[in-house]
């Protein structure tokens, strides 16, 4: 364990650092960006700009057209995150990468992948990392604009799991196995993520938490935190990504409990399912982003440097999440 604690330490100045050259940088190396080009070398576990600033433009381009339950746009954005999974080496939890279900009389899947504990014990026991990958297609036309990009929703979410299982599958250090989920059909009423967790509670698995994210694509309006956690008081994992992060990157808003946001997303079905803290991340505080389910939505708003901050700081938090010898986070 005093291992896994000193790379912790180590990652930690990494993520720090405002800048990082190649001088600073310890183990070094080239990788391929989701473009499948090579990227300058960064330490293990780095995630640049540059690479959120592709996956967001990729899945939140006009070519999806919103990324709606059973069209084309979502098949592309599925294909795109199936090619990343497996140029990480992240293999399939099923037969393949995706969970089939029915939505609303309309055909579409999950994304889901998998990448095994390295501990005899504890890689029976799960952490899963999601975000919904879907959108809503189509909304009021804007200046001769009809596609909803959903790049805040939740292109943004979607690139953080991208991130984080690039991360944990180069650092190769996780000690429980992991799930990267991206969901359909959250957009008809989270049906991909009641779907999936009915399936794995079928399966009978140990599912530690569930961590999710959404709308994380800009800054939060004058907070001392980074982001926001739905259901804070309903467990300790708060206080645990801060204690596990070194500093306080998650806290409480008020408008979070007041709309009900914890039965608002897809960690909801899986605490329903499994009775364990499933929470969900996110930086959308009513008052700094304003095209909700808009044509606006548009990558454009974003700010990817945030972004990339923020799952560099959430990554010393999941990796011990998957590495504690005891499940150290619990409903209260």
């Amino acid at each position: 364990m005093k291992k896994y604690i000193g790379l912790l330490l180590v990652f930690g100045l990494f993520i720090a650092c405002k800048q990082v050259t190649v001088a600073q940088s310890g183990e070094k190396h080239k990788h391929a960006n989701v473009d499948g080009e090579d990227e300058p070398a960064y330490p293990k576990g780095f995630i640049t700009t540059e690479y959120v600033a592709k996956a967001m433009n990729f899945l939140a381009g006009d070519e999806l057209e919103g990324r709606d339950t059973g069209s084309q746009g979502y098949e592309m954005a599925a294909q795109f995150v199936e090619k990343e999974f497996k140029s990480l080496g992240i293999e399939p939890y099923f037969e393949s990468y995706r969970d089939s279900l029915m939505a609303k009389g309309v055909g579409t899947f999950n994304v889901v992948g998998y990448l095994k504990g390295h501990d005899k014990v504890l890689a029976n026991e799960f952490v899963i990392i999601g975000a919904h990958l879907d959108h809503i297609g189509k909304a009021d036309e804007v200046n001769g604009d009809s596609i909803a990009n959903g790049a805040n929703d939740n292109a943004a979410g979607s690139s953080a799991v991208l991130a984080l299982a690039k991360q944990l599958a180069e650092l190769k250090m996780n000690q429980r196995s992991i799930l990267f989920v991206l969901f359909g059909a959250e957009e008809k009423g989270l049906l991909g993520s009641k779907h999936l967790a009915k399936v794995l509670k079928d399966k009978n698995i140990d599912l530690y938490t569930m961590v999710n994210f959404e709308m994380i694509g800009v800054p939060l309006n004058d907070k001392s935190y980074q982001a926001y956690i739905t259901g804070y008081d309903k467990s300790n994992m708060a206080a645990k990504i801060n204690e596990y992060s070194g500093e306080e990157l998650i806290g409480f808003l008020a408008k979070a409990k007041q709309f009900q946001l914890f039965q608002r997303s897809d960690n909801y079905p899986f605490y329903q399912q499994f009775k364990v803290p499933c929470q969900t991340i996110s930086t959308f505080d009513f008052t700094n982003y304003e095209y909700y389910h808009h044509v606006d939505d548009e990558t454009s708003e974003m700010n990817f440097e945030f972004m990339a901050e923020l799952i560099n700081k959430c990554l010393p938090a999941v990796l011990k999440i998957s590495n504690t010898p005891s499940k150290e986070i619990k409903l209260n």
